[in-house]
């Protein structure tokens, strides 16, 4: 069974696994750095480990690719016969990251 993790991160969870890639909410990192996050909640594989919040001396290491922004989500309301609509546009800011490795 292969090693994962549950982390937190700006109050969100994740499940991650070695080689990962995923994209979080931005922070400021540059590129090709490497983040440690130690606010992990479980770790599993061939014995699971649950903290009480967080495993004591857990930590994931993630390695930044990239910033950037998704694709723009559309936020249409109309209210019908008032001649009342509202039309609005969001773009997610993301950190996309590679989980290194799992240490724990």
């Amino acid at each position: 069974m292969s090693k994962y993790a549950i982390i937190k991160h700006s109050g969100k969870q994740y499940k991650v696994s070695e080689g990962e890639f995923l994209k979080l909410d931005r922070f400021e990192a540059e590129p090709k750095s490497q983040v440690e996050v130690t606010e992990v909640l479980a770790l599993g594989g061939d014995e699971t480990k649950v903290g009480a919040p967080f495993v004591s001396g857990a930590k994931v290491v993630l390695e930044v690719v990239n910033l950037g922004k998704d694709k723009k989500i559309v936020i249409y309301k109309k209210r019908r016969r008032k001649d009342s609509k509202l039309k609005r546009g969001f773009r997610r800011q993301f950190t996309r990251v590679k989980v290194v490795s799992i240490q724990g």
